[in-house]
Parts: C-alpha cells; sequence; structure tokens
C-alpha cells in the first residue's frame, strides 16, 4: 500500500487487523509458539496505528497464536490425508495460514466479504493455486466454486461468533450436505465473553469488540451435531504447548472445571460420506 494509506473497514472486518496485529506479535517473539514471518511483513507494510489501537498484550498474542495453531494443524493434518485437497477458508480476513502450512499442491478458495477481499488481493495477491471470492459465505453460492474431486476442508476461522445463531446452524447444514465426507474446522466464544460483548463491556482503551451473537460452551460441542444428520462426529481440537505461565496452566484450563467448559474452542465437525445408490 502506498505510503499514508489506510485500510477503512467495517466494524467486524476490522477484527482482521487485530488478529493479524496478535499474530504477528507473537511471531516476533525469538520463543514464538506461532512462526508467521508473513504476518510481520504485513504489519510492516500496512499504515495503520496497530499498537495505539489494539495495544501489546503479550497473553493475547500468545492465546490468538495457538487457537490459530489448532487450525494450522488441521489443514496441515488434511493436506497430508489429501495432498490436492481444497481447502476453503471462510471469513479470513488477512490470515496468512497458506504461507504456513501449505503442501504446493493444493487448492485454496478464500470467501469474504468485498471489502475484505479487496485489501487481501491488494496486500496478500493470490498464487496460481489460489483464489478470491467476493460473497457472503453464510449464502453458499460459493460451494459451487469448490473443486471436489480430492477431498474439501472448510475452515470458518474468527467468523461465526459475529453471525445470529440460525445462521451458524444453516451454515453448518449446508457444508455438511454439499460437502460429503469432508469436515469443517470452527471457533467459538465461551458465552460469558459473548454476552460481555453484547453489552458492550469487552473493551480496551482504544478498540471496542463488536457484538458476537453465537457463542458455545466448549462442553455444548456436541449439539453441533443437530444442525444435520449428515454431521457425523464432533471433536474438540485443544491446544498444545504455550510459554510460560500459559504453558504451565494450559493443562488445567482445559481439565478442570469450570475453565474446561468455559474456554475458548476449536471444533471439527466430520461429514458423512454420500450413501451410494444401488
Amino acid at each position: 500500500m502506498s505510503s499514508g494509506e489506510r485500510p477503512e473497514l467495517g466494524e467486524v472486518p476490522e477484527t482482521a487487523l487485530w488478529t493479524l496485529w496478535h499474530r504477528a506479535v507473537e511471531a516476533r517473539r525469538p520463543d514464538t509458539v506461532l512462526r508467521d514471518p508473513k504476518a510481520v511483513e504485513l504489519v510492516e507494510r500496512i499504515d495503520f496505528p496497530f499498537a495505539e489501537r489494539f495495544g501489546q498484550a503479550a497473553l493475547s498474542a500468545q492465546l490468538q497464536a495457538l487457537r490459530t495453531a489448532c487450525f494450522d494443524r488441521e489443514v496441515a493434518d488434511f493436506l497430508a490425508r489429501e495432498p490436492r485437497g481444497t481447502v476453503v477458508c471462510l471469513g479470513e480476513g488477512l490470515e496468512t495460514q497458506y504461507w504456513r502450512v501449505d503442501n504446493g499442491r493444493a487448492r485454496w478458495l478464500t470467501v469474504d466479504l468485498p471489502e475484505s477481499v479487496a485489501l487481501r488481493e491488494q496486500l496478500l495477491p493470490p498464487g496460481p493455486r489460489q483464489r478470491y471470492l467476493a460473497a457472503d459465505a453464510t449464502e453458499l453460492g460459493w460451494a459451487e466454486e469448490v473443486d471436489r474431486s480430492h477431498g474439501v476442508l472448510v475452515t470458518a476461522q474468527g467468523l461465526l461468533m459475529y453471525l445470529p445463531p440460525m445462521r451458524v446452524r444453516a451454515l453448518i447444514a449446508g457444508c455438511a450436505e454439499l460437502f460429503p465426507g469432508g469436515s469443517l474446522v470452527l471457533d467459538a466464544m465461551p458465552r460469558w465473553f459473548g454476552r460481555l460483548t453484547l453489552s458492550g463491556r469487552m473493551r480496551s482503551r482504544d478498540y471496542q469488540a463488536p457484538p458476537m451473537p453465537w457463542a458455545m460452551d466448549a462442553d455444548e460441542r456436541n449439539k453441533l451435531r443437530t444442525a444435520s444428520p449428515a454431521v457425523a462426529s464432533v471433536r474438540d481440537v485443544r491446544p498444545t504447548g504455550g510459554r510460560g505461565p500459559v504453558g504451565a496452566l494450559l493443562p488445567l484450563a482445559l481439565t478442570v472445571p469450570p475453565l474446561a467448559t468455559r474456554r475458548p474452542s476449536v471444533t471439527v465437525l466430520d461429514f458423512a460420506e454420500r450413501p451410494e445408490r444401488s
């Protein structure tokens, strides 16, 4: 971007800058839990007051990176099974996962709001196996653009919490029915956190977290199966590693109530294969 130019985004798409900043803050550390040189590069290129707007909390940056690493593991595992598969990233913003885990053979489709896609095209021009589609991720028209010949993995990182619950349910059901044998990786904030955002009480000095109408406690994940009979299984993806006090306390936070049930979560929904016709 030219010197002095600043991205102008709506309230929810600005969260793309928030997550980018925290990944970069963590990635700059020599003992980082997430290597992300592309995020560091982007922050240096964009003329935006990241530190003034979002702060420089090392704890938030590490927690964000650990969540992102959960998605990376699932995508890497999928590509190990389906090297020529398709990864569909819903609401990707300025996520740099492609540069962290791409295997040189897979296809990647980003589906996001028009203003987010325009910014992404400026800063992260797509390569020959990448495509950016400006569309509403919840409308499911984008599914027609997906190559399903070698397996499909859909990710919704930092997206669903901003949608009404019925649209979350409809999106899950649509993906389950449109991508038999595929999977969806999603994340959720706990209900107490969602309530704080809805009341406007989740804010720092300069940043107000957008309202999050959909929230889910970690022990509620099995309810996602009710979205569609095509949801075959549900599993928890737990962060691993962690540095300093986070690394020491993480096992407790994942296993000891009430923290274990009232924490942010990453969940994988595996979809049933379509029955063969006799």
